[in-house]
Order: C-alpha cells, then sequence, then structure tokens
C-alpha cells in the first residue's frame, strides 16, 4: 500500500483502509493497485455473487466493479459504524482483520433512490487487503431496500 497508510497508527489505519475500499468501490479504480494484494480472495455470500470467486488480481477486480456499478447508477459506499479491528502494525506495516458495517446507495431501474447495509471484513497482510468477506443485507441476502 502506498505511504500515506503505512506510516501510521493502528487506529489511523483502520480508519483510512475501509475510506480507501469504499473509495475503490465508489470508482476510483487506480485505488486497486495501492490498496489489494498481488493475489487475493474474495469471498461474498450474496446469491448470484460466484463470480467474485474467481478474482484473484486488481485488473479482474477493477473489471467487476466497473461492471457491478454500471448496473446501479449513482452507487455510492460509505463506511457506517463503528469498526472491530485485531489489526497490529510491525514496523509500521499493517496486519490481521478488521470488519467494519457499510452502507450503499443507488438508484434503481424506475428512478427510485435504494438504501442496502452490509458488513465487509478485511485481512491485511503487509499492509495490503489479502482477503475480503462481504454480507449485504435484505431479505435474501441481495434484496435492496429504503433505510
Amino acid at each position: 500500500m502506498s505511504s500515506d497508510t503505512q506510516a501510521i497508527d493502528v487506529e489511523e489505519f483502520n480508519v483510512r483502509i475501509f475510506e480507501l475500499w469504499s473509495a475503490l468501490w465508489n470508482g476510483e479504480l487506480s485505488l486497486a493497485d495501492r490498496i489489494m494484494a498481488p493475489r487475493f480472495q474474495l469471498r461474498y455470500a450474496q446469491p448470484g455473487t460466484d463470480a467474485f470467486d474467481h478474482i484473484r488480481h486488481a485488473s479482474q477486480l477493477t473489471q467487476m466493479i466497473t461492471k457491478f456499478r454500471a448496473a446501479r447508477p449513482g452507487l455510492h459506499f460509505a463506511p457506517d459504524g463503528e469498526a472491530v479491528a485485531d489489526v497490529h502494525l510491525a514496523d509500521g506495516v499493517a496486519r490481521g482483520k478488521i470488519a467494519r458495517p457499510y452502507s450503499a446507495r443507488f438508484t434503481d431501474e424506475t428512478g427510485r433512490e435504494l438504501r442496502i447495509s452490509g458488513i465487509d471484513m478485511l485481512r491485511i497482510e503487509d499492509g495490503l487487503i489479502t482477503e475480503v468477506w462481504s454480507v449485504s443485507g435484505g431479505r435474501t441476502g441481495r434484496a435492496f431496500y429504503d433505510n
């Protein structure tokens, strides 16, 4: 990860990594090379997310994010709530796990703004994301609802 997240304390890292993760999903695709390990694992529990199981590299992730965002106009993610973390810094480099709720909103095909919530857990090795677990809300795990 770039120096903007390595030479800081643990609490700052925990906040910053989720800000960057959200920004990546909000379309700042160049962040993938800065925050993702050269090879990583995605574990998305929502039905219909099988394609995420095969993504291992930043270029694959950015392609998927582009496709995902195209189907959801105005999509915006934001960290929401307090993080739960077991992250340690060794020589200024983060390692551990951090989970944090998020909110997402977008406009559906009828023009309605929809909101969902979920939680992502990130495994961090050498200051980079090596694994992601993600679950979002709704009756079936993929249904979007108004907050």
